[in-house]
C-alpha cells in the first residue's frame, strides 16, 4: 500500500469524492482545497464527503489567488496532485464567459506554477474534456483529433490543456491530461442534465412534481460512470512517462434514450410529463462527441465496465431512496 500525498482541487464535487476514496483505498494521505465557505457550511457544501470527511485534509484557499494556491502546495508538498475544479456546467460558461474563462485558466496557471516551483517532482493530473473537441472533425475523437471548442468553458479547458502540456514540455513536469468524456453517478450535480432527469422521475414517483423541461432530447452524448473514470485518472500518473489520454465508453445514446429508461424503470411513461423547451438547447450545439478510449485500454490497461442502462437505473435508484419511494 501506498504512503503517498495527494493534493486535490474540486474535491467536493462528483469527482472528487469517488477519487478520494479510490486514493484512501491505496493508502494515500489525501488533502483537498476546498473554499473557506465550504468549512463554514459542510452539511451542506461537503455533502458528497460525508463518508470520508474525517480522513481527508481540507485546506482553505482559492483557485482565483496564487498566494493561497502556493501556501497549500508548501503546506502539503504532495507526491500527486490532481486538478479537477471547474466552473463545469456548460449553459453557465454562455451566461458568464468572465468568470469561466479567468478562473478556469487562470487557477490551472496559478497551481502548475506552484507546484513547479515547490514540488517538481510532483506528478500533476488536469482534467480536460470532451467539450474541447466541440465541433469534431471526425467520429470517434481520440488524442490527435484536432479541438474546436464551441463554449467558453471548452475554450478554458484548451488552454488548460495546452497549459499542462507547455508544462510538461518546457520544464520536464511530470503532467498528464485526461480528456475525460461525459461521466455521471448519483452524485452528479443538479444542473447536469443526467441528475435533473433521474431526480425529477423521482420527484415525480414521490407526487412532488408532474413536469419535466428539456432542452434538445436528440443530443447524443458518451455517458460513463463517473467511478471508474476516476481510476483511469490515478492510472495516468502512476505510468513511466506523462502523456495525454482519451476516456470515454466509445458509445453514443441520446437524452431521449436516459429519459425514456429513467422513466420505465419507476414505471412511468415519459410522455406524460416531459416537453421539450427551446429556451434550454444551447446558443451553439456541438457534433457528435464519441470517444476512442483505444490507447488508455492498451497503455493503462483501462476499460469501462458499468453499462449505460445500469448507471441510468442507479441514478433512479439513488434519488428514489433519497425521497423515500
Amino acid at each position: 500500500m501506498s504512503s503517498k500525498c495527494a493534493l486535490l482541487t474540486g474535491i467536493t464535487g462528483q469527482d472528487g469524492s469517488y477519487l478520494s476514496e479510490w486514493l484512501l483505498s491505496q493508502g494515500y494521505e489525501v488533502h483537498g482545497i476546498v473554499r473557506r465557505v465550504a468549512l463554514e457550511d459542510p452539511d451542506h457544501r461537503l455533502s458528497r464527503l460525508r463518508e470520508i470527511r474525517s480522513r481527508l485534509h481540507l485546506h482553505a484557499a482559492s483557485l482565483e489567488s496564487y498566494a493561497s494556491i502556493h501556501r497549500v502546495v508548501h503546506e502539503v508538498q504532495p507526491d500527486e496532485c490532481y486538478h479537477l475544479a471547474a466552473q463545469s456546467f456548460v449553459s453557465y460558461s454562455f451566461d458568464d464567459e468572465f468568470s469561466t474563462l479567468n478562473t478556469n485558466i487562470n487557477g490551472t496557471h496559478y497551481l502548475l506554477s506552484a507546484v513547479k516551483a515547490l514540488t517538481p517532482d510532483c506528478r500533476f493530473y488536469f482534467a480536460g474534456s470532451s467539450e474541447m473537441f466541440g465541433v469534431a472533425e471526425t467520429v470517434p475523437q481520440n488524442e490527435d483529433t484536432r479541438f474546436h471548442p464551441r463554449s467558453s468553458y471548452g475554450i478554458s479547458k484548451v488552454a488548460g490543456f495546452d497549459l499542462t502540456r507547455n508544462y510538461r514540455e518546457a520544464y520536464g513536469l511530470y503532467a498528464a491530461n485526461g480528456i475525460l468524456f461525459n461521466h455521471e453517478s448519483p452524485r452528479r450535480g443538479y444542473e447536469f442534465v443526467t441528475r435533473k432527469i433521474s431526480s425529477a422521475v423521482a420527484r415525480i414517483a414521490a407526487g412532488k412534481s408532474t413536469e419535466l423541461r428539456l432542452g434538445n432530447l436528440d443530443a447524443q452524448r458518451d455517458w460513463g460512470h463517473a467511478r471508474e473514470y476516476v481510476q483511469a485518472m490515478w492510472m495516468m500518473l502512476q505510468q513511466p512517462t506523462p502523456d495525454d489520454y482519451v476516456i470515454a465508453t466509445g458509445e453514443c445514446h441520446s437524452v431521449r434514450e436516459f429519459v425514456e429508461l429513467a422513466f420505465c424503470h419507476a414505471g412511468l411513461d415519459y410522455r406524460k410529463y416531459v416537453t421539450t423547451d427551446r429556451e434550454l438547447f444551447r446558443p451553439a450545439e456541438i457534433n457528435l462527441l464519441k470517444g476512442d478510449a483505444a490507447k488508455a485500454r492498451r497503455v493503462l490497461g483501462w476499460s469501462h465496465q458499468v453499462k449505460f442502462q445500469d448507471l441510468v437505473r442507479e441514478m433512479v435508484d439513488e434519488d428514489c431512496r433519497a425521497l423515500g419511494v
